[in-house]
């Protein structure tokens, strides 16, 4: 009976230092901002592309956050997300490859996986979605633009472009869903949206490298700040408890988000908004490669069931939580 008693203990112990842990979605930018994106991204297209689109705005939106759910189920997906480009040296834009055929001829496919693809895979999605719009396939256009959505999302947060992704190698564990989901979540309905259109693409390729060496420059001021805010602010102040359904949760408190994000000087928001522009740049860019087929006839066709059904299926595996510890940014 005694160990028994103990093992309880244990297990309440345990419990309760889980609630103290600094909580967030582990999911880049969180549910909020990924679909926050994807839904923007949609008022910067032209009419020709606007119908479609705004037809199926939901179905972009709620579909902005399957890359990340997909990641407990398919190995091969956590790469997709981010590239730890400070792996490569400190003259890493220098030197990796910006071309996927080149950089796997230089460092091998397995390093390239190992270490996030990011970049090319964006690139890989826009042929993708091009494709989709030559065949006339809504299933394929409907769900490439959402994901393509998640990974341009992806590549805009500086935490993707490290290997120190979520602070563990300064003591700043927790940083990665702070700076990606506290604070947009908790601000990001103020953010300015109004971006004009969207633009035709000459290189995805050359853009996603030129959004990944943007984010990685910010990487030094995301982390600094927070390091001198953390010095200056005591513990009772950091952190706050709040409801989250039925479960009470240990989270950053407004009052250091707020300050953090002041710090920052709006640099979430810059990131959000070059995020959206550039998905419905993508979007524009893959349909004017495809020839600019007349948009109007698919506007009536809705998503078929075997697509609903593959969609069904990963969100199983994701609700039963399959592939778990995937390797990857997991914060």
């Amino acid at each position: 009976m005694r160990i028994y008693k103990i093992s309880f203990l244990l297990v309440a112990l345990a419990a309760i230092w889980l609630l103290a842990l600094p909580k967030h979605e582990a999911k880049s930018w969180g549910f909020y901002g990924h679909k926050k994106i994807n839904r923007m991204a949609v008022f910067t297209l032209p009419s020709s592309l606007f119908g479609f689109y705004k037809k199926h705005i939901e179905f972009i939106t709620e579909h902005a956050v399957d890359p990340d759910k997909r990641r407990y189920g398919i190995p091969e997906e956590a790469p997709r997300h981010y590239i730890d480009i400070d792996h490569y040296g400190p003259h890493a834009f220098d030197s990796v490859p910006r071309f996927w055929k080149k950089a796997v001829a230089k460092y091998s496919e397995d390093t390239l996986n190992a270490y996030g693809i990011v970049p090319w895979w964006i690139d890989m999605m826009t042929y993708r979605l091009t494709e989709a719009f030559r065949e006339g396939n809504v299933d394929k256009i409907l769900r490439y633009s959402a994901e393509i959505g998640h990974y341009i999302g992806d590549a805009h947060v500086p935490l993707h472009t490290t290997e120190n992704y979520n602070g563990q190698k300064t003591n700043q564990v927790g940083i990665h869903g702070f700076w990606e989901s506290r604070v947009p979540e908790q601000f990001g309905e103020n953010y300015d949206f109004f971006l004009g259109k969207a633009r035709f693409v000459e290189s995805p390729i050359n853009m996603a490298w030129d959004v990944v060496y943007a984010s990685h420059m910010a990487v030094d001021s995301v982390l600094t700040f927070e390091a001198q805010l953390n010095a200056s602010t005591p513990g009772d102040r950091k952190y706050a408890y709040e409801q989250r359904g039925n479960t009470t949760v240990r989270t950053y408190s407004s009052e250091y988000t707020l300050a953090y994000s002041n710090m920052l000087n709006g640099m979430v928001e810059r990131r959000m908004r070059e995020a959206t522009i550039m998905v419905g740049s993508i979007w524009y860019t893959a349909w004017v490669n495809a020839g600019q087929p007349d948009m109007t006839k698919l506007e009536s066709k809705e998503v078929s069931d075997s697509l609903r059904k593959v969609m069904e299926q990963e969100e199983y595996l994701w609700q039963n939580g399959k592939q778990k510890g995937a390797k990857g940014h997991d914060d």
